[in-house]
């Protein structure tokens, strides 16, 4: 083995041979496990999200590969309808042309040509993750088999009229004019204001006050609404408004929606425009009043004076009116959340247009049952209320999008607007009886992306084909996904897979919680918060990470601050830590909690720990070069390790079927370096390395330490794929060439032979006496080599015998010159002392320690002590320091007095120590 740990001289290799020799793929045997990757989109890179996602799932993914179970990770990616449509109609946008100058065909050709050329980058950004995906079954959304399916359920659906075509409300983007689901609306807090404004009474007798953010909307009003309750407008229920500007009558309604305590408790109705307006205006049967066109202009419907003005200008001029008329009451500053579309950034408008519709309840109504049923199970369990709150309130669902890029939906129509619906015109025209000379004209939409995405578990396998694939990997085992996506892809994935293959898609669902930087924030440009996985597998300098940090950022006014905090959080660019460091760090973070912070520190620890696992690797190696045969005899420190690995496997056995890879992840680590590195590889020297020991007795500890360090590879490799398998090569004693890997071996079981009560009952005995010799040596400031003698006060027959048995380990590992018992306690002499348990641990300090010397050294250092909690003391006591510092500044300072206060009392009990041996 290289004597340093350098991921990037393995990482790589070792992924291209993995790929290479189908290592990926299911084994044919054993029980079937899949999980099935969120499709990432094809236009997407790879983000803290999806690195701590896949990490999980590729963690899974091996642990049960090793298992035994004939398992598939199955990979694939989304058409991503809208973002991949804006990526290319930016580039037509640069060459000078726009989409309808090459029309549609022509820009499916173009969006083609570009997937191939430079989509699905994540994949092989994924790769570099060390994810063990089966690439040869790699799926697209748009595939052809896969778009087989979509139109199998459009056409299925339809034919159970659990599809159809209504107008109703949708969000929608008057940039990209298309709808859009609500996932791809942001609401984004702004400054803006509410305008109140004098309703008059039709009647002529007064008005009422309406106030709201958006009054280009009020030209499309249909009533007035008060709650049934307000003594103040009871009496006008009813009653009619004239409606500024426009000279409708609408009607004064009551409707419990109402909040009076709200403003004047009076509430404009616009139907068309407002999504709680619109179920106000189904429950009052009001008119809508469709007042906008696709980009959000007023159409023809409002007065001619405000026809063809953007919503911006017609505000403006609706309110100067209003004010020439008298009607303007007040206007005050408001900050409310604008909907803004996700991809364009353009305000979103509530718009009422016809699109189709998935009739919902039909196929919610049996998901609903099948997670109350435990037929799946959330984990953790409280995400159910989450998916129950959305499912018993569910709404149609919108699947068409006004884009070019997607599935477009089979339906088709004549001249006279009648819908023909069928797997391809033939078929419409077949099942309707259509002449071949009837022209027909195909629906220009698509569906939305979800509509796909939701077929994903059995689309993958092959479906409507009865494939051998489907019948193995359906259902799979687990889905694991952030919360964000239950409602829009989880409740989809749920209701299709029962209505098309009679069975739930998986039988749990894992929840991770959303990763965010280390003072809790999302992870945005805008920020300048955001780190690249790849950084931190490969390092990055400075000034590259300032590029990417504010190259392409919009906002221009924020490139100074986060310049200045990514230099101050990165002065010397990002580390190379390599894919495995990085991995653990996702792993030991993936707690039950919502959100999860991301600090560098922790992934520089786990950097640590991969050089500690390979410098102990190279230490085994070493001494068990010569390992030959003959009869082994184990000392209790090797029972002791096996006993101890063998509880660990046990816990992390237990940790991987609660799904907490982070429990996992610490049992792994504590045993790793605690009890493998820092005390058994000790303990195994006096035995290797000095003349006492038997040949039988060194070859029970090489054995040890080999068959140890492997088990405990192969129980780390799904959590730490590369090193593991480059470790693990060199101790099996396989070559890399050879079509052999670590990932195929089974994952440690519990083994009763190991298990060894007794051996851990003595080693704890020697553990703790070591510990209580190094405490007495920190404590006096004894130099680490020097041999001590060592008196035991209260020992039993058991202790005595211990240290005897143990007295090359006490002597080598403890430099103990010698261990007396002592007879009665007046026997001993002025001595250091620490606990074993009820047994009293005696160091003389006669000719050890210059008593005097080491007395006037501890007390200069309470001097020093002394003056630096003055100090501390004196600032706060000082009022303005108190008051105006920052409170960072001022919590630390307490947190010194804190200190400071307990290194007294330390030093006192240090010198009390040296009193009592004068």
């Amino acid at each position: 083995m290289d004597k340093t740990y350098q991921p990037k001289d393995i990482e790589q290799r070792h992924y291209e041979r993995w790929e290479t020799n189908g290592y990926f793929a299911p084994s044919g045997e054993g029980r079937p496990y899949c999980i099935v990757i969120p499709p990432p989109n094809v236009t997407g890179t790879l983000h803290m999200g999806h690195a701590f996602q896949d990490t999980i799932m590729d963690t899974l993914t091996r642990y049960h590969r090793m298992m035994g179970h004939n398992t598939l990770w199955q990979p694939g990616m989304d058409h991503a309808g809208i973002a991949t449509q804006m990526v290319v109609e930016r580039q037509l946008n640069a060459e000078g042309v726009t989409r309808q100058d090459v029309g549609r065909e022509a820009f499916v050709e173009r969006v083609w040509t570009w997937k191939h050329e430079s989509g699905g980058q994540i994949a092989r950004q994924l790769r570099r993750l060390g994810a063990s995906l089966d690439w040869d079954r790699d799926r697209f959304t748009m595939d052809p088999d896969l778009s087989v399916a979509v139109t199998e359920v459009f056409v299925k659906l339809y034919d159970e009229d659990l599809i159809y075509r209504g107008k109703r409300l949708v969000n929608w983007d008057p940039v990209l004019h298309t709808a859009l689901s609500d996932l791809e609306v942001l609401p984004t807090e702004e400054d803006g204001h509410l305008w109140h404004f004098k309703y008059p009474l039709a009647s002529g007798e007064g008005h009422l006050v309406v106030a709201t953010t958006r009054p280009e909307t009020m030209l499309g009003d249909s009533a007035v609404a008060v709650h049934p309750e307000d003594d103040r407008y009871r009496h006008l229920v009813g009653k009619e408004i004239l409606l500024p500007l426009v000279g409708r009558k609408i009607p004064v309604i009551a409707d419990e929606y109402v909040d009076p305590e709200f403003g004047s408790g009076c509430v404009k109705i616009t139907p068309a425009h407002d999504f709680n307006d619109y179920e106000i205006g189904l429950r009052h049967d009001l008119p809508k009043y469709n007042i906008f066109d696709d980009n959000a202009a007023i159409n023809d419907i409002a007065p001619q004076e405000y026809r063809g003005l953007s919503r911006e200008l017609a505000r403006d001029r609706i309110v100067a009116d209003l004010e020439a008329l008298g009607l303007l009451e007040q206007v005050e500053e408001y900050r409310h959340n604008v909907p803004r579309g996700d991809r364009s950034g353009a305000i979103v408008e509530p718009y009422l247009t016809n699109q189709w519709y998935v009739n919902i309840k039909p196929l919610a109504e049996p998901a609903i049952e099948a997670v109350e049923s435990g037929r799946i199970r959330f984990v953790p369990e409280n995400w159910s209320k989450t998916y129950f709150d959305w499912m018993y309130n569910i709404q149609d669902w919108c699947i068409s999008r006004q884009l070019w890029w997607g599935h477009r939906i089979p339906a088709w129509y004549d001249n006279e607007g009648n819908i023909y619906v069928g797997r391809t015109e033939a078929e419409a025209r077949e099942k309707n009886s259509l002449s071949a000379d009837l022209p027909l004209r195909q629906d220009e939409d698509v569906l939305d992306t979800w509509f796909s995405s939701a077929l994903w578990p059995f689309s993958t396998q092959g479906w409507p084909q009865d494939t051998d694939a489907l019948k193995t990997f359906y259902p799979g085992q687990v889905l694991v996904t952030g919360f964000d996506i239950i409602f829009f892809w989880v409740a989809r994935m749920i209701m299709m897979g029962l209505k098309f293959m009679g069975e739930v898609p998986f039988h749990e669902v894992y929840i991770h919680g959303l990763i965010r930087d280390p003072d809790g924030q999302k992870m945005s440009k805008s920020k300048g918060n955001v780190l690249d996985p790849l950084d931190l597998i490969d390092g990055v300098d400075l000034d590259t990470l300032l590029e990417k940090r504010t190259g392409s950022l919009m906002q221009a006014h924020l490139k100074p601050r986060i310049e200045a905090a990514t230099r101050k959080q990165f002065p010397d660019g990002i580390a190379a830590y390599g894919a495995d460091a990085l991995r653990f760090t996702f792993a030991a973070l993936a707690t039950t909690g919502r959100d999860i912070r991301f600090e560098i520190g922790r992934i520089e620890g786990y950097r640590n720990f991969c050089n500690k696992l390979w410098n102990a690797s190279r230490y085994v190696l070493m001494n068990t070069e010569d390992l030959n045969e003959g009869d082994t005899e184990f000392s209790a420190a090797d029972r002791w390790i096996r006993s101890r690995f063998n509880r660990t496997v046990g816990e992390v056995h237990e940790h991987f079927g609660r799904y907490r890879l982070d429990l996992a992840s610490q049992a792994i680590y504590e045993f790793t370096w605690h009890e493998f590195c820092d005390w058994y590889l000790e303990l195994s020297k006096p035995v290797l390395q000095s003349d006492q020991p038997t040949d039988a007795q060194r070859r029970g500890t090489r054995q040890t330490l080999l068959e140890v360090l492997e088990s405990l590879l192969r129980l780390l490799h799904p959590l730490m794929p590369f090193i593991t398998e480059e470790i693990w090569l060199e101790v099996s004693g396989r070559s890399s060439t050879a079509d052999d890997t670590i990932m195929l071996q089974p994952f440690p079981e519990t083994q009763d032979e190991w298990q060894d009560d007794e051996a851990e009952e003595e080693l704890r005995w020697v553990m703790q006496f070591i510990l209580g010799v190094r405490q007495i040596r920190g404590e006096m400031d004894i130099p680490p080599g020097k041999l001590l003698p060592v008196l035991l006060q209260g020992a039993s027959a058991t202790d005595r015998e211990r240290a005897v048995r143990h007295a090359l380990v006490l002597a080598r590992v403890g430099r103990v010159e010698s261990v007396t018992a002592l007879e009665t306690a007046d026997e001993a002499p002025a001595s250091a002392t620490a606990l074993l348990g009820d047994v009293r641990l005696l160091v003389p300090m006669a000719g050890l320690i210059d008593i005097e010397a080491e007395r006037a050294r501890l007390q200069k250092q309470v001097g020093r002590v002394q003056t630096d909690l003055q100090k501390s003391r004196h600032k706060l006591e000082n009022a303005s320091f108190v008051n105006n510092a920052p409170t960072a500044v001022v919590t630390q300072e307490r947190e010194r007095v804190i200190v400071f206060d307990k290194q007294l009392m330390q030093l006192a009990e240090q010198l009390e120590k040296l009193d009592s041996m004068d």
